[in-house]
C-alpha cells in the first residue's frame, strides 16, 4: 500500500467506493474516529490531553452533511466530550460518543449521558496495583482512573518500552484473577471488563443508524476490532473506508487501512479534504 502521509484521500478501490457512496448520499453515512492519537495528540500525561482544533473543526464541517458522526473511545464518555469540547462544535448535532469501548454513551441531540455503574472488580485491581508496581521495583508508571477501567502508562518512565514489557505479564495475570481483560496500547496497558470492544460498538451504531457508508479512523491496537468490523461490513452490502493515524510507535493498522496519514494533523487534513468535497457537491440554488 502506498503511504499517503503527504496527502491524498484514498488509496484502495474499496475505500474509493465508500468515499463515492458518502458523497452521493451523505445522509446514509457514518463517520467515526477514535479519540487519543487520532483526534487528540498522544501526550505524556493523559490528564493534559487536548483535541486537535483543526481535526475537530473539520469533523464539524463533515457533520453538517453526513447522517452521523461519532467518537468511539476507551476514555469515559464524559471525559471525551469535555476534552474535545464536543458539545460546543458547530456541525456536530448528530454526534454520538461511545465511551469505554461502547459501554457509555453521549448523544449531542439530547445532551444526555448513559453511564452504567462500574464493576467492583476494577476498584479491587486498582487497589492492588501500587503493591504490584512496588514489588517489580518500577518507577515513573502512571495510573489513570477511568471509572470502568484503569490505564497503566509507561510513557514517562526512563525506559517506556522496557517497562511496558516488564509489566505486561504481571498485569495480565492480576486482571485475569479478577475476571478482567487487558488492552495493550501505545505505552499503556488498560485493564477493563471483558465483552466490549470498538468493533461491537461500531457495528451496533451502524445497525441503529442504518448507515450504508462507514468511515472509521484510529491509531492503535484498541482500534483493530473496529477496523476488522468495518472490513467485514463490505461483505454485508455496505461500503467502508479505514483511516490510519500513523506513528512511529504503532503500525498494526497500516495494512488494514485505505488511507494512511501522519497523526492527528494528517487526520485533520484528510477530514478537511472530505469536507471540501461535500461542500462542492452540495446542490446549488437556482439562479435568477
Amino acid at each position: 500500500m502506498t503511504d499517503l502521509r503527504a496527502g491524498g484521500l484514498v488509496e484502495t478501490p474499496e475505500g474509493q467506493a465508500c468515499l463515492d457512496a458518502l458523497l452521493a448520499d451523505p445522509a446514509s453515512a457514518l463517520v467515526a474516529f477514535d479519540f487519543d492519537g487520532t483526534l487528540s495528540p498522544i501526550v505524556d500525561d493523559p490528564a493534559s490531553a487536548h483535541v486537535d482544533p483543526d481535526a475537530i473543526a473539520a469533523l464539524g464541517r463533515i457533520g453538517a452533511f453526513v447522517g452521523t458522526v461519532a467518537v468511539i473511545t476507551g476514555r469515559p464518555a464524559r471525559t471525551a466530550v469535555s476534552l474535545g469540547g464536543l458539545d460546543q462544535v458547530p456541525g456536530l448535532g448528530s454526534m454520538v460518543v461511545l465511551g469505554q469501548y461502547g459501554v457509555e454513551r453521549w448523544d449531542a441531540a439530547t445532551g444526555e449521558f448513559a453511564i452504567p455503574e462500574p464493576p467492583h472488580e476494577v476498584a479491587d485491581v486498582e487497589a492492588a496495583l501500587p503493591g504490584l508496581l512496588a514489588s517489580l521495583g518500577l518507577e515513573g508508571v502512571q495510573l489513570e482512573h477511568k471509572q470502568r477501567a484503569i490505564g497503566i502508562h509507561t510513557r514517562q518512565c526512563e525506559d517506556p518500552a522496557g517497562t511496558f514489557a516488564t509489566l505486561q505479564g504481571p498485569v495480565t495475570r492480576l486482571a485475569e484473577e479478577h475476571g478482567l481483560t487487558v488492552e495493550p496500547g501505545r505505552n499503556v496497558l488498560e485493564i477493563r471488563a471483558d465483552g466490549f470492544d470498538k468493533g461491537g460498538a461500531l457495528r451496533a451504531l451502524v445497525a441503529e443508524r442504518g448507515s450504508r457508508a462507514v468511515v472509521f479512523g484510529g491509531d492503535d491496537l484498541g482500534d483493530l476490532p473496529a477496523f476488522r468490523a468495518a472490513r467485514e461490513l463490505r461483505g454485508e452490502g455496505l461500503t467502508s473506508l479505514l483511516v490510519c493515524s500513523a506513528s512511529a510507535e504503532e503500525d498494526a493498522l497500516v495494512q488494514l487501512s485505505d488511507v494512511v496519514v501522519d497523526g492527528t494533523q494528517g487526520v485533520a487534513g484528510w477530514c478537511s479534504g472530505v469536507a471540501d468535497l461535500l461542500e462542492q457537491a452540495r446542490p446549488q440554488p437556482p439562479q435568477g
